[in-house]
C-alpha cells in the first residue's frame, strides 16, 4: 500500500468519525436485532466525554472511596434542586429527600416552555413518532408528557401472547443476558459488591435467583420509557427503595463502581407455574423523576400477563435487571451470542426473550 493510500485510509477513518459526531452515534457498540446491523447507540459529544472522565482504570484507581465521582452526582442534585425551598438533604428523611430530588429532576421538564425541546429531541435523535400514540409533537403539552409517550396499539406486538411459556423483552433498550450471574459480572456487571441480595437488599430473596440467568435491559433518554412484564404470573412481593441517580452507561456498568446497587429502584417478584418466581428490578439513573411500579401491581396477589405495563421511568436513562431462578429459562440464541462478546442487543418491548425450561428437563430439580 502506497502512501497515497495510507493516506486515503486515515482520511476515510476521521471522516467516519466526523459522522458519527454528527449524527451522535458515540455510545456502545450494538446489534440491531431486526437487520443483524452493528451501529452505535445515539449520545451526545459532552456525555460521551463525561463518561469517559468519570469512568476509566486510571480515575477508577485514583478515585478510591468515589469521593470525585460521588462529588460530581451531589453537585448535579444540587443544581436541579436550586429553585426549591432551602432544605438540606441530610435532615430530610431518606424516603422524602428521594421524592424531594424527583420533584426537582423533573421541575423543568413539566413547564409548558418545555415543550419546544420535544422537536428538537425528536429530529436529533430520529424518533419515529409514527409508533407513538398521539404521534403529533403538538399534541404533548410539556416534555414531561412527551417523555413518557405511550406506543401506539399494535406498534410493539406482544411475542406468542397466550404462551405463557414463552418471556417477552420488557422495554425498547439494549439487552445483554447470561445463564447465570457469575458470567455476567466476568463480561458486565463489573461492581465489585454486585449481587442480587445486595440489590433487593433482602437475604431470603436474594439467594433464590444468586446463581441464575439474568438479563439486563439499558434505556436511554431517546427510548420509550414504560417497561412491561417479562412473564404470566401473579405479584407475590413489592419494594420500592431509595438511591442515587448514577450514570447506567456501559462505561459506568463496567468500570468497578457500585451502580445498580446505589441507585433508587422498586422490584416486584412474580410467582410463575412455567417459570418459577422472576424477579423484575426497575433502576433509576441520572436525571431520573421517578422510578415507578403502577400501583396495581404494588399489591401481592394481583394478575398479571406478559407485556402488561408495569411501570414508568421519567427524565433520563434507567435500567431493568430480570433475574430468573436457576435452571428456568433457555434466553433466545441471538441474544446469548452477542453477550458473551460484552455486545448488547437492540430489541423492542415484546420481542422474545427466551423460553421456560420443563422440570423434568431442568438437572438443578432433579
Amino acid at each position: 500500500m502506497g502512501i497515497i493510500d495510507v493516506l486515503h485510509a486515515v482520511a476515510d477513518y476521521m471522516l467516519s468519525w466526523v459522522k458519527l459526531i454528527q449524527n451522535r452515534e458515540l455510545g456502545w457498540l450494538t446489534i440491531n436485532r431486526k437487520t443483524g446491523e452493528y451501529m452505535r447507540e445515539q449520545q451526545p459529544l459532552f456525555k460521551k466525554l463525561k463518561l469517559l472522565l468519570l469512568f476509566n482504570p486510571l480515575t477508577t484507581w485514583l478515585d478510591k472511596t468515589h469521593a470525585v465521582r460521588l462529588y460530581l452526582h451531589n453537585s448535579a442534585i444540587k443544581e436541579s434542586m436550586s429553585s426549591l425551598p432551602p432544605c438540606p438533604l441530610h435532615i430530610i428523611p431518606q424516603q422524602e429527600a428521594r421524592t424531594t430530588g424527583n420533584r426537582a429532576a423533573g421541575k423543568k421538564e413539566a413547564t409548558p416552555a418545555s415543550r419546544t425541546r420535544i422537536k428538537q429531541f425528536v429530529d436529533a435523535y430520529h424518533i419515529n413518532m409514527k409508533d407513538f400514540e398521539p404521534s403529533g409533537i403538538d399534541a404533548y403539552s410539556t416534555f414531561e408528557d412527551f417523555f413518557v409517550r405511550r406506543h401506539k396499539p399494535g406498534s410493539r406486538p406482544v411475542h406468542e401472547p397466550d404462551d405463557a411459556s414463552s418471556a417477552v423483552v420488557v422495554a425498547d433498550s439494549r439487552v445483554v443476558v447470561y445463564e447465570a450471574l457469575a458470567e455476567s459480572k466476568k463480561i458486565w456487571i463489573k461492581g465489585e459488591d454486585f449481587s442480587i441480595t445486595n440489590l433487593v437488599m433482602d437475604n431470603k430473596i436474594g439467594p433464590q435467583f444468586g446463581d441464575g440467568p439474568v438479563a439486563s435491559f439499558r434505556l436511554s433518554p431517546q427510548d420509550y420509557h414504560r417497561y412491561h412484564s417479562p412473564v404470566s404470573g401473579r405479584i407475590k412481593v413489592f419494594m420500592s427503595m431509595p438511591g442515587d441517580y448514577y450514570e447506567v452507561d456501559p462505561l459506568a456498568i463496567r468500570s468497578g463502581m457500585d451502580i445498580l446497587t446505589r441507585n433508587a429502584r422498586d422490584y416486584v417478584v412474580i410467582d410463575t407455574e412455567e417459570f418459577g418466581e422472576v424477579l423484575f428490578v426497575a433502576i433509576g439513573a441520572s436525571q431520573v423523576g421517578t422510578v415507578e411500579i403502577n400501583e396495581k401491581w404494588q399489591k401481592p396477589g394481583a394478575e398479571i400477563k406478559k407485556g402488561d405495563e408495569l411501570g414508568v421511568f421519567q427524565f433520563g436513562g434507567s435500567s431493568i435487571i430480570v433475574a430468573f431462578q436457576k435452571g428456568r429459562i433457555q434466553f433466545d440464541e441471538d441474544l446469548t451470542g452477542p453477550s458473551k462478546n460484552a455486545v448488547a442487543v437492540d430489541v423492542e418491548v415484546g420481542m422474545s426473550l427466551g423460553r421456560a425450561v420443563p422440570k423434568e428437563e431442568n438437572p438443578h430439580d432433579l
